[in-house]
């Protein structure tokens, strides 16, 4: 476990200089209804703007910024991840395979690292029959959705389920084709409403939770194929599933069923429940293999650039089994002593979540900007900034600020949910100057987008300084 530096000086916080004019009008430009805060620093930690600055906001995915800063901090970012690979076992004639967190872990027929199939070869290697295959993502408890989350999420790749044993994404896909058919690999059972018809795809899909049927519905132009992507429930079940399919390619006879292994939540899991005792950690078995997929420093830039759920979640809960058991708890015990690390009040924030889908979390524009500078004065705060998105070129803002003064020059994470934008993070002002900043907008009526308002603000902001 890495240690955390102290923490910076206290912010400046004296009274700010009255807003630019244009910065106003710019926020104005949102509508009525619609609430945004918005602090900026400069290199000194003076603050050039502070409209709203201590109200709290729903950051959406700001929330990875935590998350992901709070991995760098605490876990090697650097070599293999051998720990969190997925392991193969044999017991008796039935083939365990266990996740820990991993969030790499492929099935596809491409697959050049941290592959199902090689997992699938090391069992074909010791035996040509198995008996049941099951699926082990007990690593971590049974948490597979935020609390928070607005359950239309569910079926989609968005709010796809988490688990210590993840595979491809936990999502799969659906193809529709000329006449149309509609296909899946076969784990879905598909239930076809799609008729031809109009000028372009108007296609949708309902799920229930943890049913096995998706009903496609919509419009598809004659001879149209397109192709949606639909959430898993129970990851473990899947991968499992996944596994049996190899081994059947591979010419191993599977006589049994798919089967899964979850541990359910416990008063033990939550460290203020815990208390100082030890969290409990059963022996780890023996293993026929084990994967050790790349470093997380990768996948860490993708969780930040486009904003990946999964992979976030999965990160909350790999800091929360240092200490702890890996349950939501504990990861949230570890960003808060991170914060106070950085001195960062605790009033001014709540997350419920690693990802930022609850609608449980709250942040404010100072502690943000706080938070922001503070990364800056630890040993990986350079590469934790390196995989924020650029403004005009990678990520989520790849198509925000092309063109402007801010393309190449804006260095911020994203966020959206329902009636929720927010962009924190460090742009290069016109003077050379480095800024913090972090705009939260919520409450905008309708959903409506308040991302262009802050654009323009931003822009304001970086002309004047």
């Amino acid at each position: 476990m890495r240690t955390l530096l102290p923490l910076l000086p206290p912010l400046l916080l004296i009274a700010a200089a009255p807003a630019d004019p244009a910065v106003e009008a710019a926020l104005a430009s949102a509508g009525p209804g619609t609430r945004i805060g918005l602090v900026v620093t400069d290199e000194q930690g003076q603050e050039i703007v502070a409209i709203r600055p201590d109200d709290r906001f729903v950051p959406a995915s700001n929330t990875k910024m935590f998350t992901t800063a709070a991995a760098f901090a605490l876990l090697d970012t650097q070599a293999p991840d051998g720990g969190g690979g997925a392991t193969v076992r044999l017991e008796g004639r039935d083939v365990v395979l266990a996740g820990h967190g991993d969030a790499r872990l492929s099935s596809a027929p491409d697959c050049a690292t941290d592959c199902l199939i090689d997992l699938a070869r090391a069992v074909a290697a010791r035996t040509r029959i198995v008996h049941d295959v099951i699926g082990d993502d007990s690593a971590f408890p049974d948490e597979r959705w935020p609390q928070g989350m607005s359950w239309n999420n569910i079926p989609s790749r968005y709010g796809t389920a988490i688990s210590a044993l993840t595979i491809d994404d936990n999502v799969t896909t659906i193809a529709i084709k000329p006449g149309p058919v509609v296909t899946g690999d076969g784990y879905y059972r598909i239930d076809n409403r799609v008729v031809t018809g109009g000028t372009k795809p108007a296609l949708g899909f309902t799920r229930a939770p943890n049913d096995r049927v998706v009903q496609v519905t919509g419009t598809v132009p004659p001879g149209a194929s397109e192709t949606l992507t639909i959430a898993i429930d129970d990851p473990a079940h899947r991968a499992a599933w996944r596994l049996a399919a190899i081994l059947r390619d591979l010419g191993v006879r599977v006589t049994g069923t798919i089967g899964v292994r979850h541990r359910a939540p416990s008063p033990s899991d939550d460290p203020a429940t815990r208390g100082a005792a030890p969290a409990a950690r059963p022996p780890e078995p023996s293993v026929l293999a084990r994967l050790a997929p790349p470093p997380l420093a990768a996948d860490l830039r993708v969780t930040n650039k486009v904003s990946q759920n999964l992979h976030a979640e999965l990160l909350l809960r790999r800091i929360g089994a240092l200490a702890g058991t890996g349950s939501v708890a504990d990861g949230q015990r570890a960003v808060r002593t991170m914060l106070d690390g950085a001195g960062v009040d605790r009033w001014s924030y709540d997350f419920a979540d690693g990802a930022g889908m609850s609608n449980y979390n709250r942040l404010t524009p100072r502690a943000a900007v706080r938070f922001l500078r503070w990364t800056q004065t630890q040993p990986w705060g350079a590469a934790w900034r390196e995989t924020l998105p650029v403004g005009g070129v990678d990520g989520t803002v790849a198509r925000r600020f092309g063109g402007t003064a801010l393309n190449g020059k804006l260095f911020a994470k994203t966020g959206t949910i329902n009636a929720a934008n927010a962009l924190s993070g460090f742009l290069i002002a016109a003077s050379g100057r480095t800024l913090t900043f972090s705009a939260l907008a919520n409450d905008m009526p309708g959903d409506a987008s308040a991302t262009a308002a802050v654009d323009k603000a931003l822009l304001a902001v970086a002309a004047a300084n």
